[in-house]
């Protein structure tokens, strides 16, 4: 096979890729295709018999921060997942030949469907009350599936951490974050002592996504939503499983919300990053997954009694969860930023991190009821 043959362009070997893959998948490659490069850089590999196509993926951006998995530890999930009936994409090829990307990089099964990415709506297809109903269904049942599975079988490939420990992990990532990026926000280091006094100390330990949302999972069907499949376990974990709900309930939209001012970040941020502020506007009005604020889609308080119902685990210290989700999000919109500035490009992110901060700071306040 020829470059020609291949839609790909990566800073890699190609060649050198294209036979690795076809030694250990034991048949032609014929197409290479970039699907995303973020976090995570994810081709499609198309093969020469029915055997494919497959997922490649490899890492990009963060995989040396504490709340990152390596790359062998995701797939060591992903390869007992298998033995579970969480739906999840089937891990195919390790590789730890650094030579190609400067990481290791694993193959995984195709799943039919797609994420909802955040900010998005659902695909037309599923824009209908009972469509947004199921969704919210199928997203709680299957949180609650991680959450039931045996554990043991993860414990010797997921690192164990009780909420304390999750603060105090994000409260150290903040601090070497900010030494590159010198962007204080003072919200975020209240919101900090908060969750150091507030975490829960008694605990249940279960399997944990540790990122859950509707972005990454992918639906498929066509008037009647189906999940396919979890993606992403590059923060999976065995700890308290309360956190995975409060991330998803960090997704979802009531009606009447509390929404923070904006009108700080427009004085700090106006004449620099209007795009963002646009979009800032936008999230705080419609929420980071606009489609559950729409009709049939049901409320937080709803999420949580399905879920209680499925696994028989109590949503306590619910104040505590949903801040922790989001002040965790914003010590990772730190990240990319430091990303940013390390790699000598402009960045956007300061005004998205210091909007997250208002969030926490609001949940803690118990401005944002569940």
């Amino acid at each position: 096979m020829n470059d020609s043959d291949v839609d790909v362009d990566i800073d890699a070997d190609v060649d050198h890729l294209e036979a690795v893959l076809a030694a250990g998948l034991g048949t032609e490659v014929t197409g290479l295709e970039v699907v995303a490069d973020g976090l995570n850089l994810i081709l499609e590999v198309s093969t020469g018999d029915a055997s494919g196509p497959y997922v490649l993926r490899t890492p990009t951006k963060l995989r040396d921060a504490a709340y990152m998995n390596d790359l062998r530890r995701e797939y060591a999930v992903m390869e007992r997942l298998r033995e579970t009936s969480v739906p999840a994409p089937v891990p195919v090829l390790y590789c730890d030949d650094e030579s190609i990307f400067g990481d290791p990089f694993y193959l995984m099964t195709v799943l039919e469907g797609e994420p909802i990415p955040l900010g998005e709506d659902l695909p037309e297809r599923f824009r209908t009350p009972q469509s947004r109903e199921r969704v919210a269904e199928q997203l709680v049942e299957t949180l609650a599936g991680i959450h039931t599975v045996d554990s043991e079988p993860f414990a010797d490939v997921c690192h164990r951490l009780t909420p304390r420990a999750r603060v105090d992990r994000a409260v150290k990532r903040l601090d070497e974050t900010l030494e590159v990026t010198g962007h204080e926000v003072p919200t975020l280091r209240s919101v900090a002592e908060w969750l150091r006094e507030h975490a829960p100390t008694e605990t249940r330990t279960t399997l944990v996504h540790g990122d859950f949302r509707p972005g990454n999972v992918c639906f498929a069907g066509t008037n009647r939503p189906e999940i396919t499949g979890v993606l992403d376990w590059e923060t999976a974990a065995l700890g308290d499983p309360l956190v995975d709900l409060g991330y998803l309930l960090l997704r979802w939209r009531d009606a009447n919300d509390w929404r923070p001012s904006l009108e700080a970040l427009e004085v700090r941020h106006g004449d620099d990053h209007e795009g963002a502020l646009q979009q800032l506007r936008q999230q705080n009005e419609r929420g980071l997954s606009p489609f559950t604020a729409k009709p049939g889609s049901p409320t937080r308080r709803d999420l949580v009694a399905r879920y209680e119902a499925a696994t028989g685990f109590a949503f306590e210290h619910d104040w505590f969860y949903r801040a922790l989700a989001a002040f965790s999000l914003a010590v990772v919109w730190e990240d990319l930023h430091r990303d940013r500035l390390e790699a000598g490009d402009a960045s956007n992110w300061a005004p998205y991190v210091e909007y997250m901060s208002l969030m926490a700071d609001g949940i803690a306040d118990g401005e944002f009821l569940l």
